[in-house]
């Protein structure tokens, strides 16, 4: 009942974006909003979010993971529900705030009491697994926010989420245990985060994933207005492209968890540094020649998000186990990140959006090619090592 209960967590976190965004249209017409405001419901919730996350990976180290869940998932609820009875935009933007305040909890700690128990290996597996179980959930999010916008409009997304966090808060409450992680009586400070800030090769590794998943959000971010107002992608079948994205990296996911432990995790690197360096072409190329195709643009991003699996497979477990005493932390400062450049460059490719995908290509390349350059120094770095716990780092 323990695993069923993270696997909702998941679930819950990983559609409380993408089951929202198929509604950007119907919003945009109602709330007579521009691009550049439909795109602030999703900034203002990644703001929230890492708002969120910084305390809520230090509060956890130091109170364990059940009580900060519950108040984050309250929060969610709080949230959905002004979301769901708003009638104007500025309460809606708030409601927004409060889902990503409250999401941040079971985003970050479900894998957290994975970690707890599990050794490095073990933990690998898990978080493949994991990754396949909530991309999953992603992939089918906007097919089910497509139809569900088609027959209950935008308030039916929002009822969705409401529902979907009563019910990961009463798992929560049942079958969480409530015991302190090891290390809980550090006292919590923010001040915490100055060692990790200061160890260099542990910094490379986390900028190497905050940059890897920007490209994939100012996609999900900019494709419902790019794909259904200047494609002419029908309501009904946009949730198919998107989805086909997080399905590949479900699927690749949960099969690259059963093989993880059978090749050089270094050479494994190094083939998804290759992957990454071909996706930038492609992109480029599409972007180039400002494909009006959303089949050829979809294509575009797959390869990419299947250069993602490895990486995200191996080096979050790394990462946490640099600093037991710091997970918590260390997944704040990962996922914020991520939160951080995330909007800032959806916001940056909502300014630059002039109704193709040229100038919203240019800018994924662009973050594909950080990617590929800090991907390059993670394996060069002989600080670095795939071991439970790097000396040097620690």
């Amino acid at each position: 009942m323990l695993l069923i209960a993270i696997i909702i967590m998941d679930l819950l976190a990983g559609v409380e974006f993408d089951l929202f965004v198929t509604s950007f249209p119907e919003l945009q017409s109602h709330f007579q909003l521009s691009p550049f405001w439909v795109e602030a419901l999703l900034s203002t919730n990644f703001i929230g979010y890492c708002t969120s996350l910084f305390f809520v990976g230090g509060l956890a180290d130091r109170y364990g993971r059940k009580p900060i869940l519950l108040l984050g998932l309250a929060t969610f609820i709080l949230g959905s529900s002004l979301c769901l009875l708003t009638a104007s935009y500025p309460a809606l933007l708030f409601g927004r705030f409060l889902q990503g305040v409250g999401i941040a909890s079971p985003a970050i700690l479900s894998f957290l009491i994975i970690a707890d128990s599990f050794p490095l290996k073990k933990q690998q597996f898990y978080l493949a697994m994991l990754n396949g179980i909530m991309n999953s959930s992603v992939a089918i999010a906007p097919v089910i926010g497509s139809y569900i916008t088609l027959y209950f409009h935008w308030q039916g997304n929002f009822t969705a989420l409401f529902l979907l966090g009563v019910v990961s808060l009463i798992m929560t409450a049942l079958f969480v245990p409530s015991q302190l992680p090891p290390g809980h009586k550090e006292p919590f400070s923010l001040r915490g985060y100055i060692p990790i800030l200061q160890a260099k090769p542990l910094m490379l590794l986390i900028m190497s994933l905050v940059v890897m998943f920007v490209p994939y959000w100012i996609f999900v971010g900019i494709s419902p207005i790019l794909y259904m107002e200047h494609l002419g992608v029908s309501l009904a079948h946009f949730g198919y492209y998107q989805g086909a994205l997080a399905l590949a990296f479900a699927l690749g996911s949960v099969l690259y968890g059963l093989i993880i432990n059978r090749y050089d995790q270094k050479k494994m690197l190094i083939l998804s540094c290759g992957i990454f360096a071909i996706s930038l072409l492609a992109i480029a190329c599409v972007a180039f020649v400002d494909s009006k195709n959303p089949l050829i643009i979809t294509c575009s991003l797959l390869l990419f998000v299947i250069g993602q699996i490895i990486p995200s497979t191996i080096l979050y477990p790394v990462i946490l186990n640099v600093m037991p005493q710091a997970k918590g932390q260390i997944t704040a400062l990962i996922q914020g990140g991520r939160l951080i450049l995330s909007s800032l460059g959806l916001q940056l490719a909502a300014l630059c959006y002039v109704g193709s995908f040229q100038n919203i290509g240019i800018i994924i390349a662009l973050f594909i090619l950080l990617t590929t350059i800090s991907q390059y120094f993670v394996i060069k770095s002989e600080s670095i090592s795939l071991a439970p716990c790097n000396k040097t780092l620690c």
